[in-house]
């Protein structure tokens, strides 16, 4: 392994490396304020057939998903036959229709439908993500967002959670005309909103918005690309975002296999273009030039890849993606089918991302360099006579680490005896943020996949970076058992899927 940082100082303690890697989160539940906008818009609706729409609206989904995979296999063989076929077209997204031919039009019963039945689950994946962000970038503070697909506006709700006060500016682009109007109806009633603006396409805002001002510190695409049947469109509208990107861009699918290439084969390109970019400019001697190299040039991922490698499960079998699961709200368990069983108070809410910041990947040292661990029998020789009868404890307890989540859910009593209201004040406290993060050098693995614990033995699968540079990564089964490090085996059986992994 290459030795471009040759800094051995210790610079976590095994607590201080235990907080940095966690980046999952347990059973989320969604905001009270949340909770109160989206009853009250469906209050005022008064809808009675408003299961039926949530089911045609499922199937909905499901039918476009068929179409999508159909045409991305007709389209890869009409590519093969004739490789110019579809040069000249990589407009059509934005002239021709909004989301493709045949991408889901919203109307105003299916814009309620979702309300009720998925945004929940929306938001608290992209909560789950930007806290992400927030963690892994803690002097990041956007204050100018643009919003692609914004829909009833999930992100921006899941922004203004993570980010309360940042924002100064946020563009929507959304082309539903319901969805823009249900998005403002959700918000109207919070506090110290920023200056909101809507558009129904990149387009619109290149016309209304000067090219001095159309940088964006954060850029956020949340389950919208899928619904660009075309893979030349879905390209093009990606460097349309990248190009309106500032700092920071977040991408966002449905955690499928179609959602999860969608999510790789956009990785691929943009850190394809940029490094074509940087290779261009590092031909030029001129003073100038290598200024704008380091200024604007280059791209790293600051999640969930460790590398800016290639990603190493392509054509594997697997799929890159995630889970958060999420406390149902009243109003999911009201209107969501369940063929006569009765629904369960939880969800798993199954997505793919990557988050992109423009600049190369800082050169950190990897947070075990330096550190030292002590195997079992060592740890024993040094303990005393009383400690170990607690050790003997942590061995034979037999507990189960995942309780039944029925059991812990927590009821929505205020949903139903509080009034309506959606003021600010009604957020629940911000837990404090770890002082020690994991850095964005490339010595952080990502858990893929829930790790398999087997008593004293516990096996991951991991992505990883397999030099300090960043440029190449693989993927790989950790296997970390008591014996030979009672330290890192107590974190891996404390460790869930899409937390870090320190080597």
């Amino acid at each position: 392994m290459a030795t471009a940082i040759s800094e051995t100082v210790q610079r976590f303690t095994f607590e201080t490396l235990k907080a940095a890697s966690k980046q999952s989160k347990g059973c989320y539940v969604v905001p009270l304020r949340l909770r109160r906008a989206i009853k009250k818009y469906i209050r005022d609706q008064e809808d009675q057939h408003m299961k039926r729409k949530v089911l045609r609206l499922s199937e909905s989904f499901n039918s476009m998903k068929d179409v999508n995979l159909q045409l991305t296999a007709s389209t890869a063989r009409e590519l093969i036959e004739d490789p110019l076929k579809y040069v000249g077209c990589s407009k059509r997204w934005k002239v021709k229709s909004n989301y493709g031919d045949i991408g889901l039009k919203y109307r105003d019963d299916q814009t309620i439908a979702y309300i009720a039945s998925r945004m929940p689950a929306v938001f608290s994946a992209c909560h789950r993500v930007l806290s992400e962000v927030k963690r892994r970038l803690p002097e990041f503070k956007p204050t100018k967002v643009l919003d692609f697909g914004a829909g009833t506006g999930s992100a921006f709700w899941a922004m203004r959670e993570v980010w309360p006060h940042s924002q100064d500016k946020v563009n929507f682009i959304e082309p539903s005309q319901s969805m823009q109007r249900a998005g403002l109806s959700l918000i109207k009633d919070l506090k110290n909103l920023p200056h909101i603006q809507s558009y129904g396409s990149i387009q619109a805002l290149n016309q209304n918005i000067s090219k001095s001002e159309r940088k964006h510190d954060l850029v956020i695409a949340s389950y919208v690309l899928g619904e660009i049947p075309s893979f030349k469109d879905r390209i093009t509208i990606v460097r349309q975002l990248w190009d309106l990107t500032q700092d920071v861009l977040v991408l966002m699918e449905p955690g499928t296999p179609h959602g999860s290439d969608i999510i790789s084969q956009v990785r691929s390109h943009i850190l394809w273009m940029e490094k074509r970019k940087s290779r261009k400019l590092g031909k030029l001697s001129s003073q100038t030039s290598m200024d704008l190299m380091t200024q604007k040039c280059g791209a790293h991922i600051v999640a969930p890849c460790p590398h800016d490698g290639a990603c190493p499960l392509d054509n594997s079998g697997k799929y890159c993606h995630f889970v958060q699961r999420l406390q149902r709200t009243t109003s999911q368990l009201a209107y969501k089918q369940s063929n006569g069983i009765p629904l369960r108070g939880f969800e798993d809410e199954k997505f793919s991302y990557v988050v992109f910041r423009r600049g190369p990947r800082p050169s950190e040292a990897w947070p075990l360099d330096g550190m030292k661990f002590d195997t079992l029998e060592e740890q024993r020789a040094k303990m005393n006579p009383e400690d170990f009868e607690s050790d003997y404890d942590d061995q034979t307890d037999s507990e189960p680490e995942d309780m039944d989540d029925d059991k812990k859910m927590i009821k929505y009593e205020s949903d139903i005896n509080e009034p309506y209201a959606t003021s600010e004040s009604d957020a629940e406290e911000e837990p404090s943020q770890d002082t020690i993060r994991a850095d964005l050098g490339s010595g952080w693995g990502r858990i893929i996949f829930s790790p398999i614990k087997r008593g004293k033995r516990v096996e991951m699968d991991v992505c990883r970076a397999t030099n300090y540079d960043g440029t190449e990564g693989r993927f790989e089964r950790v296997i970390v058992t008591k014996s030979k490090n009672p330290t890192l085996h107590h974190q891996a059986r404390r460790s869930l899927w899409g937390d870090l992994w320190p080597f």
